[in-house]
């Protein structure tokens, strides 16, 4: 009877994916990430202290968002629900947050709840979540691999860390095709040699899961009696795919997008509307590209034609009303008129320095005459006290303190004089003296 069952088992493993029979159980299994749990990463000493709070996962596919959500959940032996967000509905979320309520015991820690894709999730659907991830009634870990800052809902977003995945570097991609031909129950009895790896890599994009698959296609295709020798000419003979084409999944999505990025920045409309089409052609979603677009404008046209942020809006909002194919044309219309465009990142330079200014001095108080007094104790107190409305004087301005009374003096928007920009220059001028000569 037991020799029956492990029968059983073998059977069942032999018939798993590579993909699946590979995947890592604890953490010296995992390969890449190190940032986030290698030895003193953030991730890894909280799973080490056994307690750890609600987080989203955001990365490309296959580098381990699922598998390190499950290997957490091993480690702090607490039950772990898992939801899709492709075929899971509000009530799906709301009987699994009941189920975990029911199954807490005193100061265990909380159940693990992981929702694949959730950037696929509905408003209504995160919003069904926030109580129970407010109240510890389940710990969430959600993956995506879109931007959460657009596909999750702020409140949900808010009461999560954010963690970045990596794509997976060649030196990791190689670590694991040589653990997959040692150590796999059916590799391992193959004789399989490593003579080419160029086309492998291509094709796998940085996806361990593509990596595997495709080193189980090569493999399972060559006679079981004979070594498998693997080369570029047989990868790509067995894939019949040409491993330059654009991948929306992989690494071509990521150079692609950075090509077309660089070439609005660098006033090459040529070369905007040729990436634009290979993303176009490669089957790229059409939101990613509009939202590049959004962001281009902002940063790198910025205040030298603010015109281009209305029109990357416009273009936008044009393809969610009218859809694919025709919605290239309002989004070709946004790439020429960007790359075009006289160019300033004046706003992002100062917002960044901003923020430097605000990390490095901390919590600064409001000086009291730019605080509101609703109250009378509040008047009292000082609160607005001398400040000056500014459309009450000659041209609507008026010189006063801005700033935290430890800041005044510091500068952090600079004019770039283009155009556009020299004339809001100008009036800071006229306004401000000396402070804004550079």
């Amino acid at each position: 009877m037991a020799f029956l069952k492990k029968r059983i088992i073998f059977a069942t493993i032999m018939s798993q994916p590579l993909a699946e029979r590979m995947r890592p159980r604890n953490l010296d299994e995992y390969i890449g990430q190190k940032h986030l749990v290698g030895e003193g990463a953030v991730l890894r000493k909280m799973i080490d202290a056994g307690r750890i709070t609600s987080f989203i996962l955001w990365g490309p596919p296959g580098v381990g968002k699922t598998t390190l959500a499950q290997i957490i959940a091993n480690k702090l032996d607490t039950p772990f629900y898992t939801l899709s967000a492709v075929t899971s509905g509000v009530k799906d979320v709301r009987d699994v947050i009941e189920r975990a309520k029911k199954g807490r015991f005193f100061n265990a820690p909380s159940p693990i709840l992981f929702i694949d894709e959730i950037h696929r999730f509905s408003k209504s659907q995160q919003d069904s979540l926030l109580g129970a991830v407010e109240k510890g009634v389940v710990t969430l870990i959600g993956a995506t691999t879109e931007n959460p800052s657009f596909e999750v809902i702020r409140p949900l977003l808010s009461r999560c860390q954010l963690y970045v995945l990596k794509t997976l570097e060649k030196e990791d991609l190689m670590q694991l095709l040589n653990r997959a031909i040692t150590t796999d129950v059916v590799l391992r009895e193959r004789k399989i040699n490593l003579e080419q790896t160029g086309a492998i890599m291509r094709y796998s994009g940085g996806d361990a899961r593509k990596l595997l698959n495709i080193l189980e296609l090569v493999v399972e295709a060559a006679d079981p009696n004979e070594e498998v020798t693997i080369t570029d000419a047989l990868v790509e003979d067995r894939l019949q795919q040409n491993p330059l084409a654009y991948d929306k999944d992989g690494e071509m999505h990521y150079d692609i997008i950075s090509a077309f990025i660089k070439s609005i920045r660098g006033s090459d409309p040529d070369a905007a509307l040729y990436w634009m089409a290979r993303m176009i052609e490669g089957g790229e979603d059409p939101q990613f590209i509009a939202r590049r677009l959004v962001i281009s404008a902002a940063e790198d046209i910025g205040l030298a034609n603010p015109n281009a942020l209305l029109l990357a809006n416009a273009a936008f909002d044009a393809v969610m009303k009218i859809g694919w194919p025709e919605g290239r044309i309002p989004l070709a219309e946004a790439a020429v008129y960007l790359a075009t465009s006289p160019k300033s990142n004046s706003a992002y330079m100062g917002i960044g320095s901003a923020l430097e200014l605000v990390k490095k001095t901390g919590n600064q108080p409001v000086p009291l005459h730019l605080r509101n007094a609703p109250t009378k104790l509040m008047a009292d107190l000082g609160y607005s006290d001398g400040y000056k409305y500014a459309h009450d004087y000659p041209g609507h301005f008026v010189v006063q303190q801005f700033m935290p009374d430890k800041l005044t003096g510091e500068r952090l928007w600079h004019a770039q004089h283009s155009p556009s920009e020299e004339k809001l220059y100008q009036n800071m001028l006229r306004c401000w003296g000396d402070r804004f000569k550079e």
